[in-house]
């Protein structure tokens, strides 16, 4: 089965954008993918890094519903440190994608993050960004023990 059809899978309808597979899970499956910023209807899609992985997906929606996006909002709102590697992340992201003037999951330049998913899937496609990092060592574990996507 190629990628894409195997993330069609993942996500239960076709992928919007694909590009390719940026990360792999342990098991050698899609877990995060990379998109162009336009879809085939000529649209911007401002996220450039998707989570695929239906167990990182679920574990991560779980993240949000317990009040994650506000709760990591704040947290990189009041640690330096977490403040300087989100506007570091949104730039790359701006680089990454200059036709597109959107930090991470289409984030604005006002530190709101919008969604945790964009967040975790920049992390693991771009090791070194911080705050994605710590918001992905919330999912315990990290990876099934056994391949979700089969």
């Amino acid at each position: 089965m190629h990628d894409e059809e195997l993330v069609e899978r993942q996500l239960g309808r076709p992928p919007r954008a694909f590009k390719r597979v940026a990360v792999r899970c342990p098991f050698g499956k899609p877990a995060v993918t990379e998109q162009s910023p336009y879809d085939s209807a000529g649209d911007p899609f401002p996220t450039t890094f998707w989570l695929t992985c239906p167990f990182l997906v679920a574990a991560v929606s779980r993240l949000e519903a317990a009040g994650g996006v506000e709760r990591w909002t704040k947290a990189a709102a009041e640690d330096p440190a977490l403040a300087a590697s989100l506007r570091a992340a949104n730039d790359e992201q701006r680089r990454l994608r200059p036709e597109i003037d959107a930090g991470v999951g289409g984030g604005t330049r006002g530190g709101t993050l919008k969604c945790l998913h964009a967040h975790v899937a920049f992390a693991l496609a771009r090791p070194g960004y911080e705050l994605g990092e710590r918001i992905l060592a919330d999912v315990e574990p990290l990876w099934p023990e056994r391949c979700c996507s089969e």
